[in-house]
């Protein structure tokens, strides 16, 4: 038996490490040429020719530049966010009332008689008294933040709109002897923001979403622990 759960025991654990293994966001998946049926080279005696050929096209006065579903596309990270907050609040809040000792037919009203009221003594038990009430509160609180992204992912056209804009997809997967780290991006570029090496800014995507995620024992040791995050959620009271 205790041969039996040891084999169990190491195939669970293997089974995990297999689970390991990245699969590819469908979301960020490479985009590729739509096939086109070849067109058959008709001979014309001249350097132009009119039937397009994949491959074949040579720009002669303009530099090479995405436009197609496919073409490959640099995105320069360049990333950069700094938040900072503060805020403090005081109140204080006092009240005092004073309420005298009514008159009856031009006398103060006594109640002097030991037994009648629970807190009676023999004499001098009006009905006047006295309130007062002191409230304060304070509170500050201080919020700051920086984040720095920098590299570069090349990414596919996956769509070509109809005003000439490119959206682009793409990830980058690196696995180092630690662990893997992903980085993808998707968003929207203009030809027009992209440079003569076909790199485009990360700034310039438009509806960008930038994600930079990893795997492994420097990742695991960073993260809290499921219980430690339990106590540290806002559902518990204490």
């Amino acid at each position: 038996m205790t041969r039996i759960a040891f084999v169990l025991m190491a195939t669970a654990l293997l089974a995990g490490c297999a689970g390991f293994e990245h699969k590819p966001d469908p979301h960020y998946a490479a985009s590729y040429p739509e096939p086109t049926a070849p067109v058959p080279a008709v001979p014309s005696g001249s350097i132009y020719q009119a039937a397009y050929q994949p491959g074949a096209t040579l720009y002669l006065f303009e530099d090479v530049k995405p436009r197609r579903v496919g073409d490959v596309l640099t995105v320069v990270l360049d990333e950069e966010t700094s938040a900072s907050k503060a805020a403090k609040t005081g109140t204080d809040k006092k009240n005092s009332t004073d309420i005298s000792n009514p008159t009856l037919l031009g006398s103060p009203v006594e109640f002097s008689t030991p037994g009648f009221l629970p807190l009676a003594s023999h004499s001098g038990n009006g009905l006047g008294t006295s309130l007062e009430a002191d409230r304060s509160f304070s509170g500050s609180g201080n919020a700051s933040q920086s984040n720095r992204l920098s590299g570069s992912v090349t990414v596919t056209v996956a769509q070509v709109l109809a005003n000439g804009n490119l959206v682009i997809r793409g990830e980058k997967w690196l696995k180092l002897n630690q662990g893997e780290e992903y980085v993808q991006i998707s968003g929207i570029v203009r030809p027009a923001d992209i440079r003569p090496n076909n790199t485009v800014l990360s700034t310039q995507v438009a509806d960008a979403r930038i994600a930079y995620t990893g795997k492994g024992a420097i990742n695991d040791a960073n993260v809290m622990g499921w219980l430690a995050r339990f106590f540290s959620s806002a559902l518990f009271p204490f």
